[in-house]
């Protein structure tokens, strides 16, 4: 008889069931029920349940309103368990987080078992497509450099910005902001997301 723990980790597969104890766990820590934080977030309870139960894969715009509305970094909703030492983040291995059908991607560069304030990312943008994100927890701010193609990124603190390869980009991510690929073929950028408050 198969044993299942003899299985390798798919992160695809796992990723709703990751997603859904982590969030359970912080919502309970924090003392909100279903319906305060869907009232908080701007996402349904039902929805909500359903993260909970590990039924569904939300996308990146949600985990980012439900983590504003918790007070945590992002990546704690992903979290995985503690493994000191050198760790090596194989793209094959990556939990891939999308929205608006796979034509925004962010990958996580960096492990999420530790307290940091800094997080680092790959995100991949599609020919032409422009990506609205909300604003994250007061005092986050994003540095972006662009791998490949051109991006214009928005914020409500200031005018709009055009990278190209190479450039890069400062700028207080706590207000709403957009990237645009200006492209005909998907850009590349990385991100370094930077908190006030350490968190972990």
């Amino acid at each position: 008889m198969d044993d299942d723990r003899s299985q390798p980790f798919d992160p695809v597969i796992d990723l709703p069931l990751i997603v859904g104890r982590n969030l359970r766990r912080l919502r309970v820590r924090q003392g909100y029920s279903l319906e305060r934080l869907a009232k908080h977030s701007g996402v349904s309870r039902a929805m909500l349940g359903q993260i909970e139960a590990g039924k569904s894969v939300p996308t990146i715009g949600l985990l980012w309103k439900v983590a504003t509305a918790l007070g945590v970094p992002f990546a704690s909703l992903i979290a995985v368990e503690d493994d000191r030492g050198t760790q090596v983040f194989r793209r094959a291995d990556a939990k891939l987080l999308s929205s608006n059908q796979g034509r925004f991607t962010s990958r996580a560069l960096f492990p999420f078992d530790s307290e940091r304030k800094v997080e680092f990312y790959e995100l991949r943008l599609a020919p032409l497509h422009r990506e609205e994100a909300d604003a994250h927890a007061v005092g986050t701010r994003e540095n972006v450099v662009v791998a490949r193609g051109a991006v214009e990124i928005s914020s409500a603190a200031g005018r709009p910005q055009v990278l190209n390869e190479g450039d890069a980009i400062l700028f207080d991510a706590d207000v709403p902001h957009t990237y645009r690929n200006l492209g005909a073929e998907e850009a590349i950028l990385y991100l370094v997301m930077t908190y006030v408050e350490t968190v972990g």
